[in-house]
């Protein structure tokens, strides 16, 4: 066993709220305590949010990483591993080891065996706070490289490498980059849209988190490339640590000549700052985000003219987001042909995906562009930790739809992805099992899109809300043949009149459901919700001969709605049940059944 060189803590926000930080302090503690000369430190997330909090022990040779940590799992560590050099090999959850200088892992749920790390390969394994380990890992070389090239060289290896932008839309990135070099202007900015905004999606966190200098560096590579002298990242507020974290690392950066006048001595100038955004979800769009820079009201804008040719202040400006700038170091250190050899025809590269629902291995992952759904949610995801089978993904937010399962042999690319109705987006996967109401989804996404919409066009601000009304309808089971009819016109009409991508995606996962789903639409207009769901359709009753009056039930009953003697079957009061599934999940004896509101 090779000397202790550190113990890492994962310190991502996933890792923090798992009680992290709580682990770092037992460990710091029992290391003073033994009086032990071992480098302690933190490490952003390495995508296994499901195994949070990780501890790796680090030496020369592997990396040991531990799940499920606690702080009563310290002293065990600390005594075999650290003092003895003897693994607790139960709680071993992967290991990191080098072969001919290339990194490889492996793990017990098989979670790494088909990722490709590209945008996430420090994230996990260096400190974020620490400018020093990223140079050690390479960071920074492919800047030197890049100030070297002209900028037009620059820009054609970015064509040459097929990145498109990972923010959803998928826009050549080399061709975004060269019309704003093209475009005419005495200054020129660039932007980082780090304004992440989709439920269940969190890749930007992640990079910004795990490895903010990656980011940084791809922007200054693509100012140099454009023309620009400033730029900004716009962040959303409800990220202070990846804040934190990235004005830490735009400190180091100037402090190294990386930002700044005179850039390595290329004669080259820039620097960046940060803004935050209040959380408008509109704020995504390349014109919104704009005017909310500028301090003017997150709305949209009529395109053309394009960023690249008036953008903030009236000035040319790029914006790419988070992933597309991390994706730019790696492809100016190694060539664009070793970008362009992963992927698909049309879709290069990687692609960094948020698993989060019920999915059973929930985390970061980063995969090859043309990777099947069924591979990413079965192979590298788990499948459901139900246990039960997945009957849809929602990919792409809410600007995206609901694939059912027998779609799951789509490659994950963006031509494949948009024919099934929805969208790449940046990158979320909510997973859904068979309990799982698809009408219910439909709601809580356009619910989401209501509340978002700036209101500026009318068929967003009005026709989102007349939508959300009829799905409404639908979950109360009160809706009509003429309703389904009128929804589906509606979300049509929605996609095409509305300004912006925002309102222009909102019905996509009302289009989907209705096109993959629609047998559970014409259920509620009978009364009934397949996935015993939506309250006002269903109930909850106890099944007398399979009840053994143990009482956990009504324990854990919020609102007393259950009676009886202990030992002695009990009863529900419907009228005073609230539904809240309650009972359903705490009964041992699958005593208590959900059954249609008017039935038996």
């Amino acid at each position: 066993m090779s000397e202790i060189k550190a113990i890492a803590v994962g310190m991502n926000s996933c890792g923090i709220a798992a009680g992290a930080r709580e682990t770092y302090e037992a460990i710091k503690a029992e290391l003073e305590r033994r009086n032990l000369d071992v480098k302690l430190k933190i490490v952003g997330c390495v995508g296994m949010c499901y195994r949070e909090p990780l501890v790796d022990i680090i030496t020369d040779d592997e990396i040991i990483t531990y799940g499920h940590f606690d702080p009563k799992k310290v002293p065990r560590i600390i005594e075999e591993h650290v003092v003895n050099g003897k693994p607790v090999e139960e709680w071993i959850v992967k290991r990191d080891w080098w072969e001919d200088g290339e990194r490889k892992t492996w793990d017990v749920d098989g979670y790494f065996a088909k990722q490709r790390k590209i945008v996430l390969e420090n994230s996990g394994y260096i400190d974020p706070e620490n400018i020093d380990e990223y140079i050690a890992a390479g960071g920074y070389e492919a800047l030197k490289k890049a100030l070297k090239m002209e900028p037009e060289e620059i820009i054609d290896v970015i064509m040459k490498s097929g990145l498109r932008g990972r923010g959803g839309a998928g826009f050549p990135t080399g061709l975004k980059w060269k019309f704003a070099r093209e475009a005419k202007g005495d200054v020129k900015y660039i932007v980082c849209n780090a304004d992440e905004g989709d439920p269940g999606a969190f890749m930007d966190r992640n990079v910004l988190e795990g490895d903010p200098h990656r980011v940084i560096e791809g922007m200054i590579i693509g100012a140099y490339a454009i023309g620009a002298t400033k730029g900004f990242i716009y962040v959303r507020a409800e990220y202070p640590l990846a804040i934190r974290r990235l004005k830490i690392a735009l400190k180091q950066a100037r402090e190294r000549g990386f930002l700044g006048e005179n850039i390595l001595g290329s004669g080259f100038s820039f620097d960046i700052v940060i803004k935050e955004g209040a959380g408008a979800f509109v704020c995504g769009e390349e014109t919104a985000l704009i005017a909310s820079i500028e301090g003017k009201r997150g709305m949209p804008r009529p395109r053309p003219p394009y960023p690249a040719q008036k953008g903030l202040w009236g000035k040319p400006t790029n914006i790419n987001n988070v992933e597309t700038w991390a994706n730019v170091p790696w492809i100016i250190k190694h060539g664009w042909e070793a970008y362009a050899s992963i992927g698909t025809e049309k879709s290069k590269g990687t692609k960094v995906f948020a698993l989060s629902g019920k999915i059973k291995h929930g985390g970061n992952v980063e995969v090859p562009m043309g990777m099947t759904l069924r591979e990413i949610l079965y192979e590298i995801g788990g499948g459901t930790k139900t246990g039960k089978r997945i009957k849809a993904v929602q990919l792409g937010g809410p600007s995206g739809g609901c694939i059912p399962e027998y779609l799951f042999d789509t490659p994950v690319d963006y031509e494949s992805v948009n024919a099934t109705g929805a969208i790449m987006g940046s990158g979320g996967m909510v997973v859904m099992d068979e309990d799982t109401c698809m009408v219910d989804v439909a709601k809580f996404f356009l619910d989401f899109t209501v509340k978002e919409s700036c209101g500026k066009c009318t068929f967003c601000r009005l026709g989102t809300k007349r939508m959300w009304e009829i799905l409404d309808k639908f979950t109360k089971g009160e809706a009509t043949e003429e309703d389904l009819e009128k929804l589906e016109r509606l979300a049509y009409q929605v996609k095409a009149g509305s300004l912006c991508g925002l309102g222009q995606t909102a019905p996509n996962p009302v289009l989907t459901t209705l096109r993959y789903f629609r047998d559970e639409y014409l259920a509620h207009i009978e009364g009934k919700c397949p996935a015993k769901v939506c309250k006002p359709l269903i109930r909850y009753v106890i099944i007398a001969d399979r009840c053994t009056g143990c009482t956990a039930c009504a324990i854990f009953c919020p609102v007393k709605a259950i009676s009886g003697e202990k030992l002695k079957p009990h009863v529900i009061d419907q009228e005073e049940c609230i539904k809240c599934r309650t009972c359903y999940e705490v009964c041992r004896f699958d005593a208590i059944e959900i059954v249609d509101a008017g039935g038996e």
